[in-house]
């Protein structure tokens, strides 16, 4: 299993949407490195869902929630330049962890989320599967 993250204005597309809809088809990415990521997505991997901009529940841009893929990443019918892929909603994370947060840890200087702002959707280092595993013990992450 792979783990991404990726991001979502929540006046757009939020983890509230999500879980209300339980299931979707992630769009709107046309980042050639996000497209990427989105078409190398397959059944099973997990989503890290990330709330852009200071409208999130925390009030500050952060991680509030986790998806499952449940159909591999393919090309977007209606625009060449995008990809989609099915999610489905598997909970929220509560409290949500702020990029603050992940930036304070320190361990994550080199991943895109750190380096790259306003890249929206990026796979995710086992190690900060493994550090948000230890932050939601409770949570099958």
């Amino acid at each position: 299993m792979t783990y991404y993250l990726a991001k979502t204005d929540p006046d757009t597309y939020s983890i509230g949407d999500l879980e209300r809809e339980k299931q979707t088809v992630w769009d709107g990415v046309t980042n050639p490195q996000a497209v990427r990521a989105i078409l190398s997505m397959q059944p099973g991997d997990r989503v890290f869902i990330y709330h852009s901009g200071v409208k999130s529940p925390a009030g500050v841009s952060g991680i509030v929630g986790l998806a499952a893929v449940r159909s591999a990443g393919r090309p977007d019918p209606k625009n060449p330049k995008s990809a989609v892929v099915d999610m489905v909603f598997l909970g929220r994370l509560d409290p949500p962890t702020s990029l603050a947060e992940v930036k304070q840890s320190g361990r994550f200087d080199g991943w895109a989320l750190v380096r790259q702002g306003r890249l929206s959707t990026m796979a995710a280092p086992e190690k900060f599967v493994a550090w948000m595993r230890a932050r939601y013990p409770g949570q099958k992450i």
